[in-house]
């Protein structure tokens, strides 16, 4: 093979140029996300995190890998960029906060068909963000090209987060008592799960278009497909802070109930009510359009409520107040009762949404 000819690693399709590029733009998102206790910065080989072991007695720590699905079809079809980060974050610490960990640093993995520095940039300026509102560091990461796998629009996003509890101040099953108290905290919309169900009906089966405005929602379809998901892990260690709350439940795939069910010993079940709540429109939409059945719905979606939290009845109030001050939508949405059947349903929807 003569030298005009011969294989390249660019010609195979990965170029280092274009890599070394997204790094050097995504270089100002690293530092903006970032805590005293990093060491180092980006480009290394792997992340320094100091752990000040004088803050915690017996700490504990908890590490949570998620990514954001078939969300990133509605930011390739919009050439949008720039939230799918924030949406990656809040999978990950929202998960960790649950155990009552405050997320300390997260680390991600970014796969693309062909490296285009700009939009890498934007889905690691959302990452950024996404970490700036959690309060942890955004610690480093891998961005992996790969031609003859992956087209060169495509890519996809996971990450790793680290956070760490006091051992006295896990939270879990065992600390629920019958008589607590639970608690809703609003979503902002479908969040990052049930996308291939709400693509098929909306885009599918509607036909309706994503720069298309919507009445019921007020704003186009995406907009609402591509709203952020909720960061809860400030709010939530806030509740920590100030009242005495049993344990959370993120509510993922699996909806609701399945998702509180996770959290609630043997014995007790969490008796919720669906009167105490109206679902966003982009719910009943998908619901009417679809014909989804309601068990379908809330198996998939989030319903509205994207984080629950279970307290001690005597701290109800202070809870809420706490939850309004921090602009968080939040309601009582049921109670823990003693289980007719020990080994039945941990958690139980009854009743109807208003309006819905």
């Amino acid at each position: 093979m003569s030298e005009s000819t011969s294989a390249t690693y660019a010609g195979a399709g990965v170029s280092i140029d274009a890599g070394d590029r997204a790094v050097e733009l995504l270089k100002p998102h690293a530092a903006r996300a970032g805590r005293p206790e990093v060491m180092g910065g980006v480009g290394g080989f792997a992340g320094l995190f100091s752990l000040k072991l004088d803050r915690w007695k017996e700490p504990v720590l908890a590490s949570s890998t998620d990514g954001v699905g078939t969300k990133i079809a509605i930011a390739k079809a919009l050439d949008k960029h720039d939230t799918i980060g924030i949406d990656l974050v809040a999978m990950v610490v929202d998960d960790l906060v649950v155990t009552g960990a405050e997320p300390l640093f997260l680390q991600d993995y970014i796969a693309v068909g062909k490296v285009v520095p700009e939009h890498i940039a934007a889905i690691v300026g959302g990452i950024a963000e996404g970490c700036v509102q959690a309060g942890c560091a955004l610690l480093g990461g891998e961005t992996a090209e790969h031609p003859g796998m992956m087209a060169d629009g495509d890519y996809d996003v996971s990450a790793t987060g680290v956070g760490v509890v006091e051992a006295s101040e896990l939270l879990g099953p065992d600390r629920v008592r019958p008589g607590d108290v639970v608690l809703a905290l609003g979503s902002s919309g479908l969040h990052s799960n049930g996308y291939s169900l709400a693509r098929h009906v909306l885009l599918e089966i509607g036909r309706m278009p994503l720069d298309g405005h919507v009445e019921e929602f007020g704003r186009t379809l995406g907009e609402v497909m591509l709203e952020p998901t909720r960061i809860y892990a400030k709010d939530c260690l806030a509740l920590v802070a100030e009242t005495d709350v049993r344990t959370f439940a993120h509510v993922t795939g699996g909806g609701l109930e399945e998702n509180l069910a996770r959290v609630m010993p043997r014995g007790l079940v969490a008796r919720l009510e669906r009167g105490t709540w109206t679902p966003e429109p982009v719910f009943a939409v998908i619901s009417h359009r679809g014909r989804v059945a309601r068990p379908e719905m809330e198996r998939t979606f989030n319903m509205g409520v994207g984080m629950v939290a279970i307290v001690s009845p005597e701290d109800v109030d202070r809870a809420l107040a706490v939850l309004t001050a921090r602009h968080v939508p939040a309601w009582v949405l049921g109670d823990v009762q003693a289980a007719d059947d020990p080994d039945g349903p941990r958690a139980q929807l009854s009743g109807d949404h208003p309006r819905f």
